[in-house]
C-alpha cells in the first residue's frame, strides 16, 4: 500500500520493485514550495527537472501532465496550512536487471505532498553550520541536476547527532567549497556575495539562479580559509529562500545588515520569502 498524499502516474499505487529510480537512482526530482495553492517558481522547476531528464538520456513528461499532477495533490493539502511542499519524482521507469536501458522507457511520476519547514525564526536568527568531512564527488557529467542518487549529502548529515547544529558545509574531493548540505552557499566578501560553481559538483539551486539573474550574487570558486574569512554567510533554496548564517565551527557572525538587504531583495522578487520582521524595511 503506498503512503497517503502520494500518486504514482497519477494513481494512488505502489512504486514497482523493478523501477530503475529505486534500483541506481535514475531518475531527478524536485521540491515545491506551494504558498495558498500556488507553487511557487513553478516553471523554473519544470525547466530544471527536463534539464535533468535530458542528461540521464529520457523525456520528462508534457507540463500539462505536471500541472493535473499538481492540482490533485494540492486538493488534499493541509487546508489549514498556508504553505505546504510538493515533491515531483521522475524515474527513467521499469527496466530490467542490470545498468544497461535495453529498450524505450517509460518515465514514471511520483508526486506527494506534505508539510513546508517552518523558517521564519531560522530566517531571523541564522543557522549554525559545521564543515562536514564527507566530500562532493566531482563528475561534470552530472553536476548541476538534482538526480535521485543523494547518498553524498546522506552521509554528511549522519556527521552529527547534535540538536544545536541546523546545517553542514560540504567540499568537493579537490577541496573546494561547494554547498550546504539542502542548499547553496552564499559568501559575502569584498567582491561582493559570491557563490561557487556547480559545473564540477553540487545542485544548480533555483533561488541561487534567481539572485545570480538579478546580478544580486556572482559566482566565484572558494575554498574554506574564504568562507571563514567571510563577512557573512548564508544558506538558500527554494523552499527554504535565505537564511543567514550565525555560526560555522567556532566563528560567529553578527546576523544583519547586508544579509537583511540580500532577504530584502528576495522579497521584493517573491513575496513567498517575505517574512513579517522585514516590514519595516520593506514599507
Amino acid at each position: 500500500m503506498i503512503a497517503p498524499g502520494v500518486w504514482v502516474d497519477g494513481r494512488a499505487e505502489g512504486l514497482p520493485a523493478d523501477d530503475r529510480g529505486l534500483a541506481y537512482g535514475d531518475g531527478v526530482f524536485e521540491t515545491v514550495l506551494c504558498v495558498d495553492g500556488r507553487p511557487v517558481w513553478w516553471d523554473a522547476h519544470l525547466s530544471r527537472l527536463e534539464r535533468g531528464a535530458a542528461v540521464l538520456g529520457f523525456v520528462a513528461p508534457e507540463r500539462d501532465v505536471w500541472q493535473r499532477d499538481a492540482e490533485r495533490a494540492l486538493a488534499h493539502a493541509d487546508p489549514g496550512a498556508a504553505r505546504c511542499v510538493l515533491k515531483l519524482l521522475l524515474t527513467r521507469g521499469s527496466g530490467a536487471r542490470g545498468y544497461a536501458v535495453r529498450a524505450p522507457s517509460r518515465p514514471r511520476r511520483v508526486v506527494s505532498i506534505g508539510p513546508a519547514p517552518e523558517v521564519d525564526g531560522a530566517a531571523r536568527e541564522g543557522l549554525r553550520l559545521r564543515w562536514c568531512r564527507t566530500a562532493l564527488a566531482v563528475q561534470p557529467a552530472l553536476a548541476g541536476i538534482k538526480h535521485l542518487n543523494r547518498l553524498e549529502q546522506v552521509l554528511a548529515r549522519q556527521e552529527w547527532i547534535e540538536a544545536e547544529i541546523d546545517e553542514g558545509l560540504m567540499c568537493d574531493t579537490q577541496g573546494r567549497a561547494v554547498s550546504a548540505i539542502s542548499g547553496n552557499l552564499l559568501c559575502l566578501t569584498r567582491r561582493g556575495w559570491l557563490t561557487p560553481p556547480v559545473d564540477q559538483a553540487g545542485i544548480a539551486g533555483l533561488c541561487r539562479a534567481r539572485l545570480l539573474a538579478e546580478g544580486l550574487v556572482s559566482e566565484a570558486e572558494l575554498r574554506p580559509d574564504d568562507v571563514m574569512a567571510a563577512e557573512a554567510l548564508a544558506v538558500c533554496n527554494s523552499v527554504r529562500g535565505i537564511l543567514p548564517v550565525r555560526q560555522l565551527d567556532q566563528r560567529g557572525w553578527a546576523v544583519g545588515g547586508a544579509l537583511r538587504d540580500l532577504q530584502r531583495a528576495l522579497a521584493r522578487l517573491e513575496a513567498a520569502f517575505h517574512h513579517s520582521f522585514l516590514d519595516d524595511a520593506l514599507a
